[in-house]
């Protein structure tokens, strides 16, 4: 007899451990057969639109220790507020950027490092606009279910003041963790807490 499952509980290929990065970024791990680069590892494929930035940072867990066998993923708009997907319909995406990227952080420093652009503004499911924000997925040892939360930029002070997100944050000091450090035009800086009294905010999705 089968069973029909209306749901499913979290399985082991939602558990984080060596295979993540055997599958996932396999160059990264030193299996070179499979892809000339690892998928997500480049944004752009060509001349872009929009400023070009690099998007930094360290994740640490509760002690204050930089975790060095973490995997990142981002997801964004173009600089148009567009998305490369199928399932854009407000416009056509800049089809020289991807708007998806994943990195494993270096095993050293625990840094990890996008090369990206500034994303504009989209729509929230209510057709509000946001803040531009980049979407950040992690997994890392003991993290069963991917951690979601979010970049925003500390110099689109306008639009953070309105986000459906941010003003929805009680906690000034809760709001800045969502906010990255501009180091410099076109550097920005983002660590991500997992615990602790810095401890980033992270989204039930």
């Amino acid at each position: 007899m089968v069973h029909i499952r209306d749901n499913f509980k979290e399985s082991p290929s939602q558990t984080a451990g060596p295979y993540v990065h055997i599958g996932c970024t396999p160059n990264f791990t030193g299996i070179k057969d499979l892809y000339n680069s690892d998928p997500g590892s480049l944004m752009k494929f060509g001349p872009i639109k929009g400023e070009e930035i690099t998007l930094k940072g360290t994740i640490f867990d509760g002690n204050g220790e930089s975790l060095k066998d973490a995997m990142i993923e981002i997801w964004q708009a173009d600089s148009a507020g567009l998305y490369n997907s199928p399932k854009e319909i407000r416009g056509q995406a800049d089809p020289n950027f991807s708007g998806w990227g994943r990195c494993a952080v270096n095993l050293k420093t625990g840094l990890y490092n996008f090369e990206t652009v500034k994303p504009g503004r989209v729509p929230n499911a209510e057709g509000i606009l946001q803040a531009p924000h980049i979407t950040v997925w992690i997994v890392a040892r003991g993290i069963n279910v991917g951690l979601h939360t979010r970049v925003y930029f500390p110099d689109e002070i306008k639009y953070n003041s309105s986000d459906p997100i941010l003003t929805r944050i009680i906690e000034s000091k809760r709001a800045r963790t969502l906010l990255a450090l501009k180091e410099r035009k076109g550097l920005y800086k983002f660590d991500i807490h997992l615990q602790g009294s810095q401890e980033t905010i992270f989204f039930d999705i």
